[in-house]
């Protein structure tokens, strides 16, 4: 990977920003693991080591949530511990019960629970009121996230004295130039950017013009780092900062869950009656937002299939039945319906179902046999190019 040193600042003060930016990254692989799991996993860690230690120190903080591993007599401070006072601005494009947001609120909460100084805009907000938003912003002022206009001097001011901030998703890029106007490059050299997307009409200068230029770039996958590494050279002519793959973790709750077999009874039940589906039934789930990147329509026509594979072949099999978690019905209308037609068309009503957008996931997660997560790489090649050119 490239390395990538601003002109905007001095060299002393750009290695220490990296340094922390190195640490943080380094420290969330661990912490979007573990954290819910264990209040404090090793001590904090000292600027002054090498990174060959820290990364040492962190794998070995992993070895911690083994349930075999003798209990902790004492806790240490958090992995997270080194971010204690220090500003951070969270930008992101939308608030919305859809993965990019949610997964930037749980870094918001971790930083607060070290002591960071957290701060939250949202660059894309609908003029009218939205009782989605209203919650989640609720939510993070009730944990002390200071929720404010991502316009304005407010927010200029609070990234021009960030010690770090991090644009969520490649749309966030936007907001940049639209806000931050002259002061753009005081801020660059301290930007992280988490970067989710993997679909063509990402890929636009407007969006990440910006991007050698920022401090980092944090990817989910190392398949979607080197998709974002190959399109940026070839397509925009940039290349990518230094760039870090971080995957994501579970929450407690899902592991509490997991792991708990009588919730996992309960829920099950409950979640079965509630769609009408036996306990016998084998369900089959597909939980992200409904859109057309999240490939619904290939979960559904993958379920119909195998329901007419099963018919012609006479399979002695329990009934399928297929529930997709995330509707929404006022944000991509035209994609619900055309979901919903099809399977009026198939007339497999009854073996399909809607579950709306939720933030509990769990009960669906017990009650389903069979969880398919949607590949993001093979929903693009399956549109070829006209998906790659947006």
């Amino acid at each position: 990977m490239a390395k990538h040193a601003s002109a905007a600042v001095g060299w002393g003060h750009h290695h220490l920003q990296k340094r922390w930016l190195l640490a943080l990254l380094l420290m969330l692989t661990v912490s979007m693991v573990i954290a819910f799991f264990i209040r404090a996993a090793f001590d904090s860690c000292d600027r002054n080591v090498s990174v060959d230690n820290v990364i040492s120190s962190a794998r070995d903080s992993v070895q911690v949530v083994d349930k075999r591993a003798p209990q902790i007599a004492a806790a240490k401070p958090s992995p997270l511990s080194f971010m204690k006072s220090k500003i951070v601005l969270l930008v992101s494009h939308e608030l919305s019960l859809s993965g990019g947001p949610l997964l930037l609120m749980e870094l918001a909460f971790l930083l607060r629970s070290v002591g960071a100084e957290v701060n939250w805009v949202t660059f894309m907000k609908p003029s009218e009121t939205d009782e989605v938003i209203y919650s989640l912003e609720h939510k993070m002022l009730d944990r002390g996230v200071q929720v404010f206009s991502a316009f304005g001097k407010e927010a200029i001011d609070t990234a021009l004295r960030a010690d770090l901030v991090v644009l969520n998703t490649a749309v966030a890029g936007k907001w940049l130039d639209y806000v931050l106007k002259e002061d753009v490059h005081r801020v660059l050299p301290k930007v992280l950017w988490w970067i989710h997307e993997m679909r063509g009409h990402y890929f636009k200068l407007e969006y990440v013009k910006h991007l050698p230029s920022v401090a980092g770039a944090m990817i989910d996958s190392h398949v979607t780092a080197e998709y974002w590494k190959n399109r940026t050279q070839e397509r925009l002519k940039i290349k990518m900062p230094e760039t870090y793959v971080v995957h994501l973790g579970n929450s407690n709750e899902l592991m509490q869950v997991a792991e708990d077999s009588v919730a996992k009874r309960v829920l099950r039940e409950h979640v079965r009656e509630s769609l009408g589906v036996r306990n016998d039934d084998l369900l089959f789930a597909l939980i992200n937002s409904v859109s057309r990147g999240k490939g619904q329509d290939l979960f559904l026509r993958s379920f119909y299939e195998a329901l007419q594979l099963i018919k012609q072949k006479k399979m002695q099999v329990p009934p399928l039945h297929a529930v997709i978690v995330g509707s929404d019905m006022s944000a991509h209308m035209k994609l619900e319906m055309e979901l919903r037609d099809y399977v009026m068309q198939k007339k497999i009503q009854d073996r399909v179902h809607f579950v709306n957008k939720t933030l509990t996931v769990a009960p669906y997660l017990a009650a389903v046999d069979v969880l398919v997560q949607n590949s993001q790489v093979n929903l693009t090649c399956r549109d070829g190019e006209n998906a790659l050119d947006g």
